[in-house]
């Protein structure tokens, strides 16, 4: 397996987009294990280097009855899991400064919810853990805004720096993408991921559910790609409404396919351009 430095290396030099993909959270083995298999095959045929993505824990929920998580220690290991058995790389999201130097143990890329991108201790706590360090862009933040972020990360001596566009705050109930954001932060010398499917969530749903538009997915991504994004954020499930969480903007699996092939030749007539 590669180094952390190996991995960023590759993934910010490589022609083709990467992406991080997987259920929102890890729910049970045969559903962690059946995901990370399908996509990788699907990544292996069209040349897409991947990192299968899955919370151990979801600490943001809009009601106290939903779901969080199998554990902590269980979620992880299932993470850990895949990793092993398929000789991809992981990312998870932490929610406090505590919790870096446990999940690295089993991550390459440990990533910062948006809502905590501006948390000094917890990005300076990822920073030190050595591995890559993934920032999502808060909804309520510029894209220029984001370079306090890679500054406390860089401080901390750690160059291994991806941020994520997840959308920006559009009244109360809504989100939108600024494509302008994607170049502004690439010019912050760190490879820029687009979330294509937290991009379209809903939020402030008076059900408590937070709700989503996922027939946008393949707009926002092929927009995405169109300027310049060096990666896709992307959670896909065999069946969004059963899922634990986020059900409502996901990608159902059977569609990713079909969406990563239209997304590779777009791609490819980017890097013409």
């Amino acid at each position: 397996m590669a180094t952390s430095q190996q991995l960023f290396d590759t993934l910010k030099t490589s022609s083709n987009f990467f992406l991080m993909a997987g259920p929102c959270v890890v729910e049970n083995e045969e559903n962690v294990m059946m995901i990370a298999e399908r996509v990788l095959g699907i990544c292996q045929k069209l040349n897409i280097p991947y990192i299968f993505k899955a919370s151990y824990r979801k600490a943001n929920r809009t009601r106290l009855d939903s779901f969080t998580g199998i554990g902590d220690e269980a979620g992880l290991k299932l993470i850990g899991k895949v990793k092993e058995r398929f000789g991809v790389p992981v990312v998870t999201d932490i929610h406090d400064a505590s919790e870096a130097a446990m999940a690295a143990e089993y991550v390459d890329v440990l990533q910062i919810p948006a809502f905590l991108c501006r948390q000094t201790d917890i990005l300076v706590a990822a920073a030190n853990t050595g591995k890559i360090v993934n920032v999502k862009k808060g909804q309520f933040l510029s894209p220029e805004a984001m370079q306090f972020a890679v500054d406390k990360i860089r401080q901390s001596g750690n160059e291994q720096i991806f941020l994520t566009d997840r959308g920006t705050t559009f009244g109360y109930q809504d989100l939108i993408v600024d494509y302008r954001g994607i170049p502004t932060m690439k010019a912050m010398n760190v490879p820029v991921v687009l979330d294509c499917t937290h991009s379209l969530q809903q939020p402030n749903q008076t059900s408590g559910v937070t709700g989503g538009n996922p027939a946008m997915i393949e707009t926002i991504a092929r927009a995405g790609i169109a300027t310049g994004a060096d990666g896709l954020f992307i959670e896909t499930h065999p069946e969004p409404s059963k899922a634990k969480s986020d059900g409502a903007n996901m990608l159902q699996l059977d569609l990713l396919e079909s969406l990563l092939e239209k997304l590779v030749r777009l791609k490819e007539v980017v890097n013409t351009l």
